[in-house]
């Protein structure tokens, strides 16, 4: 498959709740709601781990991502990712990009190669 970024810049093809989904993987499920309940100090059930992706519009995706509002912000403007939008980046991804350092430099990557 190809890679695919999600609004926020996360690769969703090498997200683990993505694969485990895409493999139709139950053991890795509950590796992952494992791993992310500690994480996340959260109650994540290996039954919630499935997601075809955030740019998913008809698809499944992780409860997170149905409330992110930079998803929902990409998903209203119509954008591939937020590396497209003209208010990137905005005071919604320079938040995130504080936590998630990754997929700023995924979106930086992204827009430098639109300016080419």
């Amino acid at each position: 498959m190809d890679r695919m970024v999600a609004f926020c810049g996360i690769v969703c093809t090498k997200c683990p709740a993505y694969i485990a989904t895409q493999r139709d993987d139950d053991r890795e499920r509950r590796k992952v709601a494992e791993q992310w309940s500690k994480t996340f100090n959260a109650d994540i059930t290996p039954e919630s781990i499935n997601c075809d992706g955030c740019l998913s519009s008809d698809g499944t995706i992780f409860n997170y991502c149905a409330v992110c509002e930079i998803r929902t912000c990409g998903m209203d403007k119509d954008v591939e990712n937020c590396a497209h939008c003209e208010e990137y980046a905005c005071e919604k991804l320079s938040k995130w990009f504080k936590e998630v350092p990754q997929a700023k430099r995924t979106l930086d990557g992204i827009r430098k190669d639109l300016t080419k």
